[in-house]
């Protein structure tokens, strides 16, 4: 009896994971998204190496200048994956006149916070880097950073509009062809202008700026460009991208608002994390800047999977079946977990030889190992909540839920720890990072009880038929 009850759950377990139809939709979704990941991680840390090659005052200018930039990413990020759970369960059921309302409703909150933080960029870059450091130096770099940098930030909201609805209805290779020719343009130009190589002037710092500004335009044209060549579903006209009404902008907002709020609250909680790291030390944040270039290149597969999963599953709700989008989000949720175990044993074992390619203090270096350290150990539970969150939770519908967990549980116990651990222990910045872990185990126990419950499964599509 004992025997026959194992060989049925083996043959359950290999039927789980045997299904191909699952595994070639993964990888046509999925792989494009992870590749266009990697190399984004990847030239980033190439940024961040050669931007380390002026010292650590430098690489802690660009870091805390990027922090306004993460606050526009994480806030587009929410307005754009909030629609991403229209688009993909309207794509379900090839409803292209609602998926380009949801594009232009899309377009218009984006370009607003593009305005907003170009606005602080231009006029307030003092006051913005310094909320983080109180260096001089760090502060006078950053500021001459921001402004640069600052006019990209319109032309990256409309972009991020037009790269997310493309991904949801099934065009993954466009945005990564996009990412591939913008990256490396940014490289190529920062090589240049940072070092004075190519004929170009040595600008330090500010030439890393104004590459970067470069490539936020190139991409920004040529993704538009092959958006409308191509004639996508999201090559929609002025008319049809701004024809919703206010009745549309209630029912995509609804769920959608609670995605926007949860990125702003946890943005700006990561953004605490980064004053409580800044004011540790010069030191402190500078090896917490390069220990995040290296776990964002760590996160490349997870991301894949994440949005992949949102895809598919979104698809699956907008045709109805729930049994199956429960099933492949469970299979991705656990690929997704298993992967990021390996990869964090990678870090483990080659962080050190990484740490090398930096040109700053044996301090910077001790802090980052130990960051790193605990980034390889703890991957694969951050990578299980970033599938739970972005590619299931939310993919589903259950908004609401997920602003609670995502974004109001790291203020509850994430951000006063590492407060107390920076500001009343004086605790070293490896120790005040692992108390910001304390988050991640808090929401990953709650999201698990709620997606074995298949109450997130919510019908979106339904509610915008005309």
């Amino acid at each position: 009896m004992t025997l026959s009850l194992a060989r049925k759950h083996r043959q359950a377990l290999i039927a789980f994971f045997t299904d191909a139809e699952y595994y070639r939709r993964l990888i046509k979704l999925g792989f494009p998204i992870a590749l266009q990941q990697l190399i984004m991680s990847s030239l980033n840390m190439v940024s961040v190496v050669m931007i380390g090659q002026l010292g650590a005052a430098s690489v802690a200018a660009v870091g805390l200048a990027n922090q306004v930039f993460f606050l526009l990413n994480l806030l587009l990020f929410g307005i754009t994956s909030g629609s991403a759970m229209f688009t993909a369960q309207l794509w379900g059921k090839k409803d292209v006149l609602n998926i380009r309302k949801v594009l232009g409703l899309s377009l218009t909150l984006g370009l607003i916070a593009g305005v907003a933080f170009l606005i602080i960029a231009e006029f307030f870059p003092d006051f913005a880097i310094g909320i983080y450091s109180k260096d001089p130096e760090v502060i006078s770099l950053g500021s001459d950073y921001l402004r640069v940098m600052g006019f990209s930030f319109i032309l990256f909201a409309i972009s991020m509009s037009y790269s997310a609805v493309l991904r949801s209805t099934g065009d993954v290779k466009t945005p990564l062809f996009v990412t591939i020719t913008s990256l490396s343009l940014n490289v190529l130009l920062s090589y240049g202008l940072i070092f004075g190589k190519f004929g170009f002037p040595l600008l330090g710092v500010h030439g890393a700026a104004i590459a970067l500004l470069a490539a936020r335009a190139a991409e920004c044209v040529v993704l538009i460009w092959l958006t409308y060549r191509k004639g996508s579903p999201a090559a929609a006209g002025l008319k049809e991208l701004f024809c919703y009404d206010l009745s549309f902008a209630r029912k995509v907002l609804k769920p959608a608002l609670p995605v926007i709020a949860n990125e702003v609250l946890w943005s700006t909680g990561i953004s605490a994390y980064n004053v409580a790291f800044a004011r540790i030390g010069t030191d402190a944040i500078a090896a917490m800047n390069i220990s995040a270039s290296i776990d964002t290149l760590a996160f490349t597969l997870t991301f894949g999977f994440g949005h992949a999963c949102a895809i598919m599953v979104g698809n699956r709700i907008g045709e109805g079946d729930h049994p199956m989008a429960f099933r492949y989000a469970l299979r991705t949720l656990a690929l997704g977990m298993l992967t990021a175990v390996v990869i964090g044993s990678v870090i483990l074992a080659s962080s050190s030889s990484i740490l090398t390619l930096y040109k700053v203090s044996p301090l910077v270096i001790d802090n980052a190992r130990h960051v790193l350290l605990i980034i390889g150990l703890l991957l694969g539970l951050r990578a299980s909540n970033m599938i739970l969150f972005i590619g299931i939770l939310r993919s589903g519908g259950d908004t609401r839920l997920a602003f609670i967990l995502d974004g109001v549980i790291i203020w509850v116990v994430g951000v006063p720890l590492v407060f107390i651990g920076a500001f009343v222990f004086h605790l070293a910045v490896y120790w005040v990072y692992l108390l910001a872990m304390s988050e991640e185990l808090t929401k990953w126990a709650f999201g698990m009880y709620r997606f074995f419950s298949r109450k997130w499964i919510h019908n979106l599509a339904q509610t915008v038929e005309s």
